[in-house]
């Protein structure tokens, strides 16, 4: 069995991301001899928010140009959504969070392993995009860690430090340095970059395409 690494540039409160994780786990169940291994890497959309977050209605509009621009993203958004069974609740959304403290929980639960990286990152796009909860708030990020099996007295403690945020920052400043400018971005096998929110069919076909080269022994 071939194994394609994959390590994902991304922020939670990007809901392209979202879909971007949708359509790449419908990707690997398609491609049953592959064995993917999937790295979350951090990304800021929006690094300048203060830690409590500001209200989410009035940034999205101020940022995409007046609420009937707002309301075209989040109509096509919902119908892309809904087709990769993802529910979202754009309404519910109320804060706009700085999400470094939700990149580090990621970081954290890599010790736990691939699986465990990936509930977390699933469980943070759930609760922002279809529960409308704010995933920079400590007892939100709590939540998430426990549900998805991390140890809640370490994560408190790590949470209240400043464990890993510099780490978190350097690694952001790194993938802009690499010329990411938009999330999420795919980069498989350390090589191959795919930008955006690509189809199934295409990540599908990258992911063969890279196995049968590995597995030919041509040069990548």
């Amino acid at each position: 069995m071939q194994t394609v690494s994959i390590d994902i540039v991304s922020d939670v409160v990007c809901p392209w991301c979202y879909l971007g994780k949708a359509r790449l786990d419908q990707a690997i169940a398609n491609v049953p001899d592959v064995l993917v291994t999937v790295n979350w890497r951090p990304y800021q959309l929006n690094p300048d928010l203060p830690p409590e977050g500001i209200d989410h209605k009035k940034h999205l509009a101020e940022k995409l140009g007046g609420q009937a621009a707002v309301d075209r993203a989040h109509d096509m958004l919902s119908e892309l959504g809904n087709a990769d069974g993802i529910a979202f609740d754009f309404d519910a959304v109320k804060v706009s969070p700085n999400t470094l403290d939700a990149h580090r929980l990621v970081r954290w639960a890599a010790t736990n392993g691939q699986a465990a990286q990936s509930a977390v990152v699933g469980l943070l796009f759930k609760a922002n995009f279809e529960e409308g909860r704010n995933v920079g708030d400590h007892a939100v990020l709590l939540d998430i860690a426990e549900k998805a099996g991390l140890d809640r007295p370490v994560i408190t403690a790590l949470l209240a430090s400043d464990a890993d945020k510099d780490a978190v920052k350097e690694e952001v400043g790194m993938a802009r340095e690499m010329g990411v400018t938009g999330v999420p971005c795919f980069i498989i096998e350390r090589q191959y970059a795919v930008m955006g929110a690509q189809s199934v069919d295409v990540l599908t076909n990258a992911l063969c395409e890279i196995a049968e080269m590995k597995a030919s022994g041509k040069p990548n």
